[in-house]
């Protein structure tokens, strides 16, 4: 079923980018960049097939079961320029032109001299042979990264200062999962990539655990009713599991503090959570923001630009509090 799915992506990919890239390649003058021109095609696709999964399975469901009647409309419209400029590939080739490539360089240098190449799914004998095995193995390593990097953004003032814009979304949608400072994403993405290096992920599986990711995020984020019960709670994050993180006074402090903290921190598994006890399996909705957006009336933004502007003076500032 895997290699099935990879073999049709290939195809369509393949398919795209001969009918429609690379002829604008050519007549842009850029026939020395087909490679990543190529690799972009690959992360367009992936974002259209996504926004398209978006639209036909998560939207009905926010209409079905809504948590709150969505009345800043505004805010969604912006939220939905981030998704697309991550989603339809933007971001990554912004990343892959500026630092990726730095990573790649060094990294290419570091085997030259003799850094070995770590697989995690080698350490079992014959792990590397059974597809989903391997990527499971993969996945679970990459998610409890990407929940010590959450741990981060909530630890470290100037990190929250960039991070915090994220959680001013008042109004939770399927979009808001991209909703991100710019820098607080190339942060993020630099250590994720270099994790996915020094374990030995090939291209393919990047792909497909950040697809992963992408999607259940989407989905955490909805704008909906929805928990996964007493067990599945406790197997996959929900969107109920999540939004007490994006809740004010729960999701960014700790024990009742307005101090840097909170709960839920966990992407995909609640796992790492439960084990170092910043999980809440509360059954309630609350409503979501930043506690001075709440009380103090701060700023964090309208527009797109305005968003990146003023997260940007909060890094170079002393950052802001929960």
């Amino acid at each position: 079923m895997i290699e099935w799915l990879i073999d049709t992506f290939s195809a369509l990919q393949t398919l795209l980018f001969e009918s429609v890239v690379q002829p604008i390649a050519f007549a842009w003058g850029a026939g020395n960049l087909l490679d990543v021109a190529y690799e972009g095609t690959g992360w367009l696709l992936i974002g259209l097939l996504q926004i398209l999964l978006l639209l036909v399975f998560i939207a009905p469901l926010e209409k079905w079961r809504p948590f709150e009647p969505v009345t800043d409309s505004k805010g969604v419209k912006v939220d939905v320029i981030y998704t697309l400029i991550h989603r339809l590939g933007l971001f990554k080739l912004l990343m892959f032109f500026t630092f990726e490539n730095a990573v790649e360089t060094v990294f290419g240098m570091l085997r030259v001299h003799g850094l070995p190449t770590f697989n995690v799914d080698a350490i079992w004998p014959g792990v590397s042979d059974i597809a989903w095995v391997s990527f499971f193995l993969y996945l679970i390593v990459f998610d409890f990264v990407h929940y010590l990097i959450h741990r981060g953004q909530h630890q470290f003032n100037r990190w929250w200062a960039l991070h915090s814009l994220h959680h001013s979304q008042r109004q939770m949608t399927l979009w808001t999962d991209n909703r991100n400072h710019l820098l607080d994403d190339v942060i993020t993405t630099l250590l994720l990539s270099v994790v996915a290096k020094l374990i030995g992920v090939g291209p393919g599986q990047f792909i497909a655990l950040v697809v992963l990711s992408q999607l259940s995020e989407s989905f955490q984020h909805a704008n909906i009713r929805c928990s996964f019960g007493w067990l599945g709670d406790r197997l996959w994050v929900s969107p109920r599991f999540h939004r007490l993180h994006h809740a004010i006074g729960i999701g960014h402090e700790s024990a009742g503090r307005q101090t840097l903290g909170g709960h839920n921190f966990g992407v995909l598994f609640p796992w790492w959570d439960m084990l170092f006890k910043t999980a809440d399996f509360s059954n309630r909705y609350d409503p979501t923001g930043v506690r001075d957006q709440v009380e103090e009336g701060r700023d964090y933004g309208q527009s797109f630009w305005a968003q990146q502007k003023l997260g940007f003076m909060r890094f170079l500032s002393k950052g802001t509090s929960p």
